[in-house]
């Protein structure tokens, strides 16, 4: 029974069969279990004779059974590592690559050129003050040049009834923040996110970024401001760039002007261009200097000190440098438009 039972054991090759000889040669109710069952009807001479070559039997049997469920477990182990074998010689797996968002990559050349002239990075709060987002800016309440901005205002309500909280429109409330807390000389740049309340199309959307600059100290004169700007436009546009500055107005400078490059596209040449439409120049940047009002308005002497602020908007750059001729790609999501960066 015991060779038969072994023989039987070397040609089982799966655990399934393996745990059905368990059970019908070892279990409870198997085969040997029941001759061993059987010693009792034996008188005690023979009891002792097949009781030990019982005892003998199921150990073999055991460690028959042990050593058979090594060897398939090996096996299947084996069979495994066989058909998952790595090829170490073959070429890995492209990995994809991503890319930064081309409002990112503009942003950091912006950055990188005026840290190149000494400026220093800071940034602010997105939810901001009534009073940061116009009041220091000589902006106060009930002037109508509040309405160049359509702010969108935060649901907060204070003890005299108004709403001094909103998303702010500008990155200019900076200005006030930094120079409150500094004293001159003072050289930064504030690159964020604003948000204006009103209607997107090609040209206009409701949250955008922005670069503000400014630049404070004795002696700082429109010479300055001009020589500053056409160095940043040399570093961005290349350095065969003509400037053009224009008056115009902002409430928190003044003079103001707003400064162009001349069209890299058609250089004047094309009164069809898409980018310059014929004129030869490209509106870049709104700058001019400090008003007065505002340096007073955080404790700086206006006769003491003169400074120069601008703002430019990094999609706008983005979209003259790479011809996009709609804003609204910059936040569409679509892998087709960003995989071009």
């Amino acid at each position: 029974m015991t060779q038969n039972a072994l023989q039987e054991l070397s040609q089982i090759d799966n655990p399934d069969e393996l745990e059905q000889w368990r059970v019908r040669i070892l279990g409870r109710r198997g085969e040997l279990t029941g001759i061993l069952r059987g010693l009792a009807q034996l008188d005690l001479e023979e009891r002792r004779q097949v009781g030990a070559l019982g005892n003998q039997a199921k150990a073999a049997l055991e460690e028959g059974l042990e050593k058979r469920g090594r060897d398939i477990s090996e096996a299947r182990l084996a069979q495994v590592a066989d058909l998952e074998r790595i090829d170490v010689t073959l070429p890995g797996r492209p990995v994809a690559t991503g890319r930064l968002h081309p409002t990112t990559q503009v942003l950091r050349e912006i950055t990188d050129a005026f840290v190149a002239m000494g400026f220093s990075i800071v940034e602010g709060p997105e939810v901001e003050w009534d009073h940061y987002n116009f009041e220091m800016l000589n902006i106060p309440q009930g002037h109508p040049a509040r309405d160049m901005w359509n702010t969108l205002w935060v649901d907060y309500v204070n003890e005299e009834g108004q709403r001094p909280m909103l998303l702010r429109t500008h990155t200019s409330p900076m200005q006030a923040r930094v120079m409150e807390s500094v004293q001159p000389p003072v050289r930064v740049i504030v690159p964020g996110k604003c948000y204006r309340y009103e209607a997107t199309d090609a040209t206009h959307e409701w949250h955008f970024y922005q670069v503000e600059g400014l630049a404070v100290d004795e002696g700082i004169t429109f010479a300055d401001l001009k020589g500053t700007l056409y160095e940043f436009a040399r570093r961005l546009f290349g350095t065969e760039r003509k400037v053009r500055f224009r008056c115009d107005y902002f409430p928190f400078v003044e003079p103001g002007v707003d400064m162009s490059i001349d069209c890299f596209s058609c250089e004047g040449n094309d009164s069809s261009c898409r980018i310059c439409r014929g004129s030869g120049w490209i509106e870049i940047m709104g700058a001019g200097m400090v008003h007065p009002r505002v340096l007073a308005g955080v404790g700086y002497d206006p006769e003491k000190y003169t400074g120069f602020a601008f703002g430019l908007g990094p999609e706008r750059i983005a979209m003259l440098k790479y011809g996009i001729d709609d804003i609204r790609h910059f936040y569409s999501n679509d892998l087709r438009f960003l995989r071009q960066f």
